[in-house]
């Protein structure tokens, strides 16, 4: 399919779009809709891409694939993250292909070309003496990190991301981020869109029937004024006055349509995302002295949501795979001189989340197979439990609208 056929299919399947309610069928099937949501978001969007804890060391890299564009990330002698094209500049073979490392240079398996870590092309063999290596270095990716969360973005001119760094950076930098390790990571390929992935991650109309051990801890209000939720308004009118004599943000963020960030609570009695409801670590985060905090919880268009708690922090990362296949990845994250049979259990620490997205990877699922059906019409969202999903989608089409718009002209 050309791109010109490629593009009148977008035109047609977003023409038959209903406001408030879920996407046609196409949009979570259609392989030309899925390479537009590649070209039109993925390789233009700032991604998430991995906790800055995983680099803690010069010479320590990660690497991971946005759709068909291998990527490195490191962390350079001089300290510096920097990301690449996971792309040799001779014939295009990646340089590497272990999902983390560390290494003092980067050699193309290949033909043996050599980088220094700042991407500079150091050594080849039998180039000729009119070879001019400086004009090959890696192809850089521009990235950054927001308070110990690394994004990456694939554009040539990346879109801001300065208001996003503004206002988050408030809510997770009592966390500390950058002072925790990984102790415990997952990584599951889901059978869906990632659209579906997402949609399902933006409303928790569905945790009441769904998801018994994330809710031991996690009140279902996604606003701090939801009338439903009684008993809970009242938790959260005590805990924003122990938050605001902290000094600790918790209002909900102006993010539009693109992010989101809060501070809630947790139901009375918790403290931590556990199947017990008691704290994950007996080491809190950065400089924090209070153990009941409730949980920042930061999400940002197309692929991540994080939660901050007191003693832990959990990371989601979403790469698209193919029209009908997702790969998830979430990390479990304590203080970084936590020890663990001493301040952490891997086991208890790790269950309820292990449990929750075993159990949304099957609501994905079975999403995905009826949104399959030529029965299948878009139904309405409800303004009350999904209206995180209604901005989710209304962003998807505006942003895909604008990047058809750019194309024209």
């Amino acid at each position: 399919m050309s791109a010109i056929d490629a593009n009148n299919s977008l035109r047609v399947a977003l023409d038959t779009c209903q406001e408030g309610h879920s996407l046609p069928r196409a949009f979570y099937n259609d392989p030309a809709i899925f390479q537009s949501d590649m070209e039109g978001i993925f390789y233009r969007e700032w991604l998430f891409a991995a906790p800055e804890c995983e680099l803690p060391n010069p010479g320590d890299f990660v690497t991971l694939t946005v759709h068909d564009a291998p990527i490195i990330i490191l962390r350079d002698q001089d300290g510096i993250i920097r990301a690449f094209y996971n792309s040799c500049r001779h014939r295009g073979s990646r340089l590497c292909k272990s999902p983390r490392g560390h290494t003092a240079r980067l050699v193309c398996p290949y033909h043996q070309w050599t980088y220094e870590l700042t991407g500079k092309l150091i050594s080849t063999r039998f180039m000729g003496e009119d070879f001019e290596a400086d004009k090959f270095p890696l192809r850089p990716v521009h990235v950054t990190s927001v308070e110990g969360l690394v994004y990456i973005c694939l554009a040539q001119t990346p879109p801001d991301l300065e208001k996003f760094r503004a206002d988050i950076t408030p809510y997770i930098q009592p966390h500390d981020p950058r002072r925790t390790k990984i102790v415990h990571e997952s990584t599951i390929v889901e059978d869906a869109n990632w659209k579906l992935v997402i949609e399902n991650n933006r409303e928790c109309y569905h945790c009441a029937g769904a998801h018994p051990e994330l809710l031991v801890s996690l009140v279902e209000m996604a606003l701090p004024n939801d009338a439903r939720f009684a008993d809970e308004l009242a938790i959260m009118d005590q805990k924003a006055r122990d938050w605001d004599a902290l000094g600790l943000p918790h209002a909900p963020v102006d993010g539009g349509l693109e992010y989101r960030c809060i501070r809630l609570p947790f139901r009375e009695g918790a403290f931590s995302m556990t199947l017990d409801g008691k704290p994950a670590c007996k080491k809190l985060l950065g400089d924090l002295v209070e153990q009941d905090l409730g949980s920042v919880r930061a999400f940002r268009i197309p692929n991540n949501w994080h939660h901050f708690l007191s003693e832990m922090t959990l990371h989601f990362r979403v790469l698209p795979l193919g029209p009908d296949k997702t790969e998830v990845r979430t990390t479990w994250c304590v203080h970084e001189e936590a020890l663990e049979g001493w301040d952490y259990d891997v086991e208890h620490l790790s269950r309820v989340w292990v449990e929750t997205n075993a159990q949304d990877k099957t609501l994905a699922e079975e999403n995905q197979k009826g949104s399959r059906s030529p029965g299948y019409v878009p139904g309405p969202y409800s303004e009350m439990s999904e209206f995180m999903v209604i901005n989710f989608t209304k962003w998807y089409r505006n942003t895909l609208e604008s990047w058809l718009s750019e194309a024209a002209e």
